[in-house]
């Protein structure tokens, strides 16, 4: 019962649609319903994108500002993180977001491969949100698509560009980058354990490979990335009706492994978070 498990709930990304999964939610009315629905289910960790009417990626700033008004009106106390991944904008466009100052902000520090495109994050493009992240309070999350990330992200502590301790996220089975291997696995935990004792870890895996991350992460003391931005099914054969629904299934492997499911002022403890806006 000493080590409870923060589980993230990604709700809704900028690759699914609702020809995918009719539940994925689009507009932000619909991702603060979801994303109530999750919190009372357990998660304390909201990553958030915001969609256009069209259903395509964006970096609007004023949607993410009324999406995070939403969240933290409707679901007081937990940790909004928003992403300022590359599907959804381009350059500097991809952090203006981060004056909102949310708890976290997702941050890639290095470059790979998506299923039809090079994911690019040049050294200035990363520097820059990593600098303007200390300005408005936001701690990092960052995704580790390689191993080689988990290196740059240690380098960068160290060099004063990036505040500990870290918290890393594993992205494993994603098309053309890392799959989903135990042995990748337990070596990127060793790797962050030994050139990082003080960073906490989470893992994400991709379609079918959520549920395997999940308990890998769980039952090796890490925390846990669920929802339908990263899969949209329940199980082979059903579509997951919400993002409630696979949040309950990372929470029944938290009592399969006797840990606790924590809570949003745990999950704050652990990441050395501010109080609650």
């Amino acid at each position: 019962m000493s080590n409870p498990c923060i589980i993230c709930v990604a709700i809704t990304g900028s690759v699914p649609t609702k020809a995918d999964n009719p539940a994925v939610p689009i507009t932000i009315t619909e991702q603060i319903e979801s994303t109530h629905e999750a919190f009372e289910a357990g998660a304390s960790i909201a990553h958030c994108h915001v969609r256009n009417e069209d259903q395509t990626p964006t970096s609007d700033p004023d949607k993410f500002a009324a999406l995070t008004e939403g969240l933290r009106k409707h679901c007081p106390g937990m940790i909004v993180q928003l992403s300022t991944g590359g599907r959804s904008g381009t350059g500097h466009e991809r952090g203006a977001m981060l004056p909102l100052e949310p708890d976290m902000a997702s941050l890639t520090v290095g470059s790979n491969n998506f299923p039809t495109r090079a994911y690019q994050h040049s050294p200035e493009l990363l520097d820059w949100p990593a600098s303007e992240m200390p300005k408005y309070r936001v701690k990092p999350e960052i995704e580790a698509f390689d191993l080689s990330h988990i290196f740059q992200s240690v380098k960068m502590m160290q060099d004063g560009r990036l505040q500990g301790p870290l918290y890393v996220q594993f992205v494993m089975g994603v098309k053309n980058a890392m799959p989903v291997d135990r042995q990748v696995f337990d070596f990127y935990v060793e790797t962050v354990r030994r050139l990082a004792p003080e960073a906490k870890w989470c893992g994400a895996g991709i379609g079918r490979n959520q549920i395997v991350l999940n308990e890998w992460c769980i039952s090796e003391g890490g925390h846990v990335r669920t929802g339908l931005e990263d899969n949209v099914r329940l199980d082979k054969e059903n579509l997951a009706p919400s993002n409630a629904a696979l949040v309950k299934k990372a929470a029944a492997l938290c009592e399969k492994y006797v840990r606790p499911v924590a809570t949003w002022q745990q999950a704050r403890e652990i990441l050395g978070l501010r109080p609650a806006a």
